[in-house]
């Protein structure tokens, strides 16, 4: 079982399919205010787990703006973003664990730079030195970098990368992290750092080029039991109760 999303996440993939990217915005902000309320069963949202579940509430909020974004609906990106961003501020007063709340601050930071709001190069930096100072407090930094928690933060940038790959992976794990877990602060550190390098260029391309991919989900290449029928690609991405084309994000037809 993953968060208590209520099938809005579902539902804003499907509008994502039909390019309908005010009402995936809509759809992804219930989704976010859903887990926000009530992460998982027996999870509190205001005492951090070590999971750090609440967090995807505070993922759907970030790929909302992204929507509103590519829909060019500015008042709503700019809300929903400034919305994400003090919730990850608190979340990150409230977390217990010094690297989960440099996570918040990641979060935080991603947030300014998907609404178009200034600061999160700052943001950025203030992320990576919490990350530093952390290091003390972190056992296992790879461990802990696979919770929910930082793959939430992970999540929307990857996102956004496809979006402007064909579909492809373009961003992996080992783009995000530095290359040496032994040293926990750096290891970490590298997202908000490698962040800063790359998500305002990418937002950017993604607002330009008017189109948001849905998420990556389970992939097969050159099928024979489906074609898209905008694009002809016989690549499947089956996500959100969907089964969409791996390219164009599309829904795709059995043959």
């Amino acid at each position: 079982m993953s968060t208590q999303d209520r099938g809005h996440r579902d539902e804003a993939i499907e509008a994502l399919s039909r390019r309908s990217y005010t009402n995936a915005g809509d759809e992804y902000t219930r989704a976010g205010w859903a887990v926000l309320a009530d992460p998982r069963p027996g999870v509190e949202p205001f005492e951090i787990d070590d999971r750090g579940w609440v967090g995807t509430g505070v993922q759907y909020l970030l790929i909302a703006t992204l929507c509103y974004r590519v829909a060019d609906d500015s008042r709503p990106a700019r809300f929903r973003a400034t919305e994400a961003a003090s919730v990850s501020g608190d979340l990150a007063n409230r977390a217990q664990n010094p690297a989960q709340a440099a996570c918040f601050e990641e979060l935080r930071a991603d947030c300014h730079v998907a609404g178009g709001l200034s600061g999160g190069s700052a943001i950025y930096d203030d992320a990576a030195d919490a990350y530093e100072e952390a290091s003390q407090a972190v056992d296992d930094p790879a461990q802990l970098s696979s919770t929910p928690l930082f793959l939430a933060a992970a999540a929307p940038i990857k996102q956004v990368a496809r979006s402007l790959a064909n579909g492809e992976v373009a961003i992996d794990w080992e783009d995000l992290h530095g290359r040496d877990p032994t040293a926990a602060g750096q290891f970490l550190a590298a997202r908000a750092r490698y962040k800063k390098r790359r998500f305002p260029g990418l937002v950017e391309r993604l607002v330009a080029d008017g189109y948001l991919a849905a998420p990556r989900g389970t992939t097969e290449y050159a099928t024979t039991h489906h074609r898209c029928p905008a694009c002809d690609s016989t690549d499947v991405n089956w996500v959100g109760n969907r089964t969409l084309c791996l390219r164009c994000s599309r829904p795709t037809d059995p043959v």
